[in-house]
């Protein structure tokens, strides 16, 4: 592959789904920087640089972007949590990303959002690129942010973003619902090689969708991209339905794009209600943990990275105050 770029950052190049990235990034440009809060992999590509870092840190992520032309911003926790416990990981890590990446000259942040921005609209709606957001948790309200953030320097600072909102993005398909949502891992790999290497983007939103015969979302709008999926979760429709639970047009859960996450209460694990509408679940080809608990976290729906926050994590005892990286001094400094 041609290397278009001089430095590409990776965040959350230690998750799921970071890890399917690294190759396709690193042929891409001179040198990629692989970011995450966990300690290095066990081997780095010939041109790949490894930093741990906090992307809820402004001060750890500002000198990532020294030098870089590209950001692929795919750190979080991937999965519905308390506000408090997102606002650090999901909210302010995006913040930082792109204000760094501002003040570097970064042309660009591909960013890992989610189908999650419009989990209550309804599967059958037909939705499209330029659907109105409706979150369906706290984690979707934090994609929803960074969809506005990018859209912000887009339009006042004229820095680009290309907004990828992933749906079930797996090995395989786990459950009757991925027969609309999934998203295989080449094809992920493709869209984030389209969107890195598209001559112009501006602001833009495309779902992260495979060729599904029933997916329930168009990416017409977002064609100039280039992105042509080829895998079709229909090739697992008998397996998966011969185990699913009868249809119900009363539970918003088969009826909204969100799935489980479009019922559960605020603050409550979505990914747990994902798990146990699989039909196949194995720690090979869907099981993640987020490095802040012992919970796993399906990328059946954790569509980021889940990777660990050090401003997350809380002490025992410790009250729900406002984190530090909050504070005027470390957001303008």
């Amino acid at each position: 592959m041609t290397k278009l770029h001089s430095k590409i950052v990776l965040t959350g190049a230690l998750g799921n789904l970071g890890m399917e990235l690294r190759e396709t990034l690193a042929s891409r440009a001179d040198t990629l920087v692989s970011v995450d809060v966990k300690d290095p992999p066990d081997r780095l590509l010939d041109n790949e640089t490894y930093i741990k870092a906090d992307c809820a840190v402004f001060d750890e992520v500002l000198p990532l972007m020294e030098g870089a032309d590209m950001a692929v911003h795919f750190a979080s926790i991937a999965d519905e949590r308390p506000f408090e416990d997102l606002l650090g990981p999901n909210y302010l890590s995006s913040y930082n990303v792109w204000e760094a990446g501002y003040r570097h000259g970064v042309k660009r942040v591909i960013y890992a959002s989610s189908v999650h921005a419009v989990g209550m609209v309804e599967t059958a709606a037909g939705a499209g690129v330029d659907a109105d957001h409706a979150p369906d948790t706290f984690y979707g309200l934090a994609k929803c942010f960074t969809e506005d953030l990018g859209k912000l320097y887009w339009t006042k600072r004229g820095m680009e973003s290309v907004h990828l909102r992933i749906m079930s993005c797996t090995k395989e398909p786990q459950n009757a619902r991925a027969l609309r949502t999934w998203l295989s891992f080449d094809d992920l790999r493709h869209l984030v090689d389209r969107s890195v290497t598209a001559t112009t983007t501006g602001f833009a939103v495309i779902y992260g969708v495979s060729n599904n015969d029933r997916a329930p979302v168009n990416n017409d709008k977002a064609a100039f991209l280039g992105y042509k999926p080829k895998d079709n979760a229909e090739d697992w429709a008998d397996a998966l339905l011969a185990s699913a639970p009868p249809a119900d047009a009363s539970d918003r859960a088969q009826m909204c794009l969100g799935g489980p996450f479009a019922t559960v209460p605020l603050g409550e694990s979505g990914v747990a209600g994902i798990k146990a509408m699989s039909a196949t679940s194995s720690e090979d080809d869907g099981a993640q943990t987020d490095g802040t608990s012992t919970d796993g976290a399906s990328t059946d729906e954790a569509e980021t990275q889940v990777t660990p926050d050090i401003a997350s994590a809380k002490s025992p005892g410790e009250t729900n105050k406002l984190p530090s990286f909050l504070t005027r001094k470390s957001m303008n400094d």
